[in-house]
C-alpha cells in the first residue's frame, strides 16, 4: 500500500474489522471532504475511531482527533441512519477494493460501502439496496451512484483465489502480454504481487507467458494468497535517511511513542500485510495487525484532518466563506476586473475588425445580400434554407429576425475567412457600421470598468496597510464560527497539566456541569458561598499542544487541541489549588470586595440530587456528603491568556502562574473599580477578540495587576526573540 490500499490490503483489513463484529456505532463525524470517522463502541474493549479516507485507506484508531462543530450533511445523514447501530460483519466486495459494512439497525439493515479507486466514495444504502445517501453524486459506464437508485457495485474484476491450475494454464496460453502483466492485469493481482509471484516462481518477469510454468506460477499464487489469509501482523516499510545510521532500530525503539509515529510517518514509504521477496534486507517495523501499521504511518496526518481544512478555509476563502479579510476580498474583486478589461479589450478589437472587413469586401457582401434577398422573395425561407447547405458562403439563416450568417472571402478569396452576421434588410454599410457601434459601446463601457479598477486599487492599498498596521498592533484575524466549543457555555479554565476546568454561570449550568461533565476519577470543587458555581476539574479531559501549529495563527498564540484523554490523568495538590483559585474567583467573592476566599473539593460519588426525607434540593444545588478538602486563604485574582484552542483563538483563565508560563499575552486580574465591559472594550481594541467571548470570561469588574500584549501592544523586541 502506498498511496492507496489494494485489493490484498483490503481482504487484511477486512478479515481484522471483523473482530470489531457487535460494535455499536456511538456518533459519525466528517472532519474533512475526504474523511469520515465512524465512532465504535466495541464490547469488552476500548472506543475506537472508524477512520474511512476516501480512495485512499481504511482502518481503526484511537487518536485524539478534533471534530467539527457543525456536522456536514452527509454526516448528519449517517448519524441519524447508523447511530447506535450494530456493525454485524465487514465484507469485501469480489476481489475488488470496495468493503462493505453491514449494520443492524432499527431502522432495519443498512450498508456502508467504501469504494477505494480514483476518487473514492462512501455510499449509504437500505435493506433493499437503494442508495440513501452517496457521499460524492457520480456516474459511470453502467451505474449511476446518487439518492434513490440501486447500488451496483464496479464490474467484477477476476478474483485470484478463484483461479485453479486449469484457469491459470488458459491464462497464460491466452495472453498477449508479458508473464508480469498477464498476472498483473488479467490475474487482477496488480504490479507490486505479481513481480512477488514471478520471483516466487523462479521466473522472470519479462518472459513470455507461453513459455512459463503454469504449475509453478499456480503454486506461487496459491502460496502468497495462503499467507495473505494467515497474516496477522502489518508491516512498515521504511527509507533510511542519513542521520538513522546503523543502529536506526534500537534508536527508534527508545524514542516515545509519539515520536516513533512521527519518525514512520516521515520515513515510511509502504504499509504491507505480508512480507514479499521484494522486501528481503529492507529495514522493517512490523506491528500487530496491518491496522496499527497503518494508524502508525498514516494516524497523526488523518487526525488533524479538521485542522488542515481550518487552514484551507482560510488561505483559500472564496465569497461567503466566513474567512476573507477586506484585503483578501479586493485582491479578488481587481483579479475579476482586470479579467474582464482584458476581455473587453479583445472584443472591441473583434468588433473594429469584423466592421473594416465588411467595408473591405464591400462588392461581395451586397451581392450575397441582393441574392439572398431576391431568392427569399422569389421561393420562400424553406427553399432558400435548403439551398444554402450547398453555399459554401453561408453557415446559417434565422428568418424570424431576417438575418443570415456568412463567410468573408481569405486572401485566396476562399470561403476560409471570418464569420459576420448580416442584417438582410440593411445595406453592407449599416452592418459594418452596426460592428462599430457596438466597439463603440464596449469602449464606454471600458472606461467605467477602468475607473472601478482604480477605485478598487485604492481600497485595496488602505486595506493593506490597515491590515499591516493591525497586524504589527498585535490585533488576530477572528474565524467566524457558527456554534462555539461546548464547554464556552459554561466558565472554563485550565490548570498544570492541560486539565479542562468547568464551572456553571447559572443554576442550568450548575446541573449540566454536575450530570453531563463529572465522573470517574474527576474532582468536584465548590467556594464556600452560597451561589457559588459547581466546577468539575476534568481528569481525562483537557487540551494538549498541536503537534502540527496552525499556519494562520501569529507567534506568540500557543496553539492547543482539546483533546479526551491526556494521558496523564492524575490529580495532585498542585493543580487542586490551582482549580480552587478559579472556582473562587468565579464565585461572588469576586464582587464582594474580600481579598481571600475558601474552596472545598470532593469526589463525584459525593455529590448528589437526593435529599433527605422532608429536605428539597433546588435547581442548581447538590448535597455534598462525607468528607472534605479544605483550600483556606486563597487569593481572589485570576490570570487571563490568549490561546488557540482548535485553531479558534480565544481568551482563557488559569491561574496567574501558570498563565505566565503558558502564554506570551496575558494579564492578571483582581477584583476592582472598572466594569468588565469596559474591560472588554480595551482588551477587543488591542487583540481584536470578540467583547461577547471576553465578557463571558472576564468575572466582573477588575483591577489590572500585571499585563503584557493584553491592554498594550505586544512588545516587539520579545516577539522577535
Amino acid at each position: 500500500m502506498k498511496k492507496a490500499m489494494s485489493g490484498f490490503d483490503l481482504r487484511a483489513i477486512a478479515r481484522e474489522l471483523n473482530d470489531l463484529a457487535g460494535a455499536y456505532v456511538k456518533k459519525a463525524y466528517m472532519p474533512h471532504y475526504e474523511q469520515v470517522v465512524l465512532r465504535l463502541n466495541p464490547k469488552g474493549a476500548d472506543q475506537s475511531d472508524l477512520v474511512l479516507v476516501r480512495g485512499e485507506r481504511i482502518y481503526t484508531s484511537q487518536r485524539d482527533r478534533p471534530m467539527p462543530m457543525t456536522p456536514p450533511p452527509f454526516a448528519m445523514v449517517l448519524r441519524k441512519h447508523l447511530r447506535n447501530a450494530r456493525l454485524t460483519a465487514v465484507n469485501q466486495v469480489g476481489f475488488d477494493r470496495v468493503l462493505s459494512f453491514h449494520f443492524d439497525t432499527k431502522g432495519g439493515e443498512r450498508t456502508l460501502y467504501v469504494e477505494v479507486f480514483r476518487d473514492g466514495n462512501i455510499i449509504l444504502a437500505d435493506e433493499h439496496g437503494i442508495i440513501v445517501q452517496p457521499l460524492t453524486h457520480a456516474s459511470y459506464a453502467g451505474r449511476t451512484l446518487k439518492k434513490g437508485v440501486e447500488y451496483v457495485a464496479p464490474p467484477a474484476a477476476l478474483d485470484p483465489y478463484s483461479l485453479d491450475l486449469e484457469a491459470v494454464t488458459s491464462l497464460l496460453q491466452e495472453s498477449d502480454r508479458d508473464l508480469v502483466s498477464t498476472l498483473g492485469g488479467k490475474a487482477n493481482l496488480g504490479g507490486t504481487h505479481a513481480n512477488a509471484v514471478c520471483e516466487l516462481a523462479q521466473h522472470e518477469p519479462n518472459m513470455e507467458p507461453t513459455e512459463a510454468d503454469p504449475e509453478a506460477i499456480y503454486n506461487a499464487l496459491k502460496s502468497l494468497l495462503e499467507d495473505l489469509d494467515s497474516a496477522d501482523n502489518g508491516h512498515l516499510i521504511v527509507q533510511l535517511e542519513e542521520e538513522d545510521g546503523d543502529k536506526w532500530r534500537s534508536a527508534y525503539e527508545a524514542l516515545p511513542l509519539v515520536e516513533q509515529h512521527q519518525w514512520l510517518e516521515k520515513r515510511t514509504k509502504e504499509a504491507t500485510p505480508i512480507l514479499l521477496p521484494a522486501h528481503k534486507g529492507k529495514p522493517i517495523v512490523s506491528f500487530s495487525s496491518l491496522r496499527l501499521a497503518v494508524d502508525a504511518w498514516k494516524g497523526s496526518h488523518d487526525a488533524h484532518a479538521l485542522q488542515r481544512r481550518e487552514e484551507e478555509r482560510f488561505e483559500q476563502a472564496g465569497p461567503g466563506r466566513g474567512q476573507s479579510t477586506d484585503a483578501d476580498r479586493l485582491g479578488r474583486r481587481k483579479a475579476q476586473q482586470e479579467k474582464a478589461l482584458s476581455g473587453f479589450g479583445v472584443k472591441i478589437e473583434k468588433q473594429q475588425r469584423l466592421g473594416h472587413l465588411i467595408q473591405e469586401h464591400w462588392s461581395h457582401v451586397e451581392s450575397l445580400l441582393n441574392q439572398t434577398k431576391e431568392a427569399v422573395e422569389a421561393n420562400g425561407w424553406d427553399a432558400v434554407k435548403k439551398a444554402s447547405k450547398s453555399i459554401p458562403w453561408i453557415t446559417s439563416l434565422n428568418p424570424s429576425k431576417r438575418e443570415i450568417n456568412v463567410i468573408l472571402p481569405d486572401e485566396n478569396n476562399e470561403p476560409k475567412g471570418s464569420q459576420v452576421l448580416l442584417e438582410l434588410d440593411a445595406t453592407v454599410y449599416q452592418n459594418a457600421q452596426r460592428y462599430f457601434d457596438s466597439a463603440r459601446k464596449q469602449k464606454n463601457k471600458t472606461s467605467g470598468a477602468v475607473e472601478a479598477l482604480e477605485e478598487t486599487e485604492r481600497q485595496l492599498k488602505r486595506a493593506k496597510k490597515k491590515e499591516e498596521k493591525q497586524k504589527a498592533s498585535g490585533k488576530l484575524n477572528r474565524l467566524k464560527r457558527s456554534k462555539r466549543m461546548w464547554f464556552e457555555q459554561h466558565r472554563w479554565g485550565i490548570v498544570s497539566g492541560g486539565h479542562l476546568l468547568v464551572g456553571g454561570k447559572d443554576a442550568k449550568g450548575n446541573d449540566s456541569v454536575v450530570k453531563k461533565h463529572l465522573s470517574g476519577t474527576d474532582m468536584y470543587l465548590h467556594a464556600d458561598l452560597h451561589g457559588a458555581p459547581s466546577c468539575s476539574l476534568r481528569a481525562a479531559q483537557g487540551f494538549a499542544l498541536e503537534e502540527r501549529r496552525p499556519t494562520h495563527l501569529p507567534a506568540d498564540i500557543p496553539a492547543y487541541r482539546l483533546v479526551d484523554k491526556l494521558g496523564d490523568e492524575r490529580i495532585n495538590e498542585e493543580k487542586l489549588n490551582q482549580a480552587a483559585m478559579l472556582a473562587l474567583s468565579w464565585s461572588r467573592a469576586w464582587n464582594s470586595g474580600g481579598s481571600h476566599g475558601t474552596v472545598y473539593s470532593v469526589k463525584p460519588a459525593q455529590v448528589s440530587k437526593t435529599a433527605q426525607t422532608g429536605e428539597y434540593v433546588g435547581k442548581g444545588a447538590f448535597i455534598v456528603r462525607g468528607q472534605r478538602t479544605w483550600y483556606k486563604d486563597l487569593n481572589v485574582e485570576i490570570g487571563i491568556g490568549i490561546v488557540a484552542i482548535n485553531g479558534v483563538p480565544l481568551m482563557m483563565t488559569a491561574a496567574p502562574d501558570e498563565i505566565r508560563t503558558m502564554c506570551s499575552r496575558y494579564a492578571i486580574l483582581r477584583p476592582g473599580l472598572t466594569k468588565k465591559e469596559r474591560i472588554a472594550n480595551q482588551i477587543y481594541k488591542i487583540t481584536g477578540l470578540s467583547t461577547d467571548d471576553l465578557l463571558g470570561v472576564l468575572p466582573g469588574a477588575c483591577e489590572v495587576v500585571e499585563e503584557h500584549g493584553i491592554f498594550s501592544h505586544p512588545d516587539p523586541v520579545k516577539e522577535e526573540e
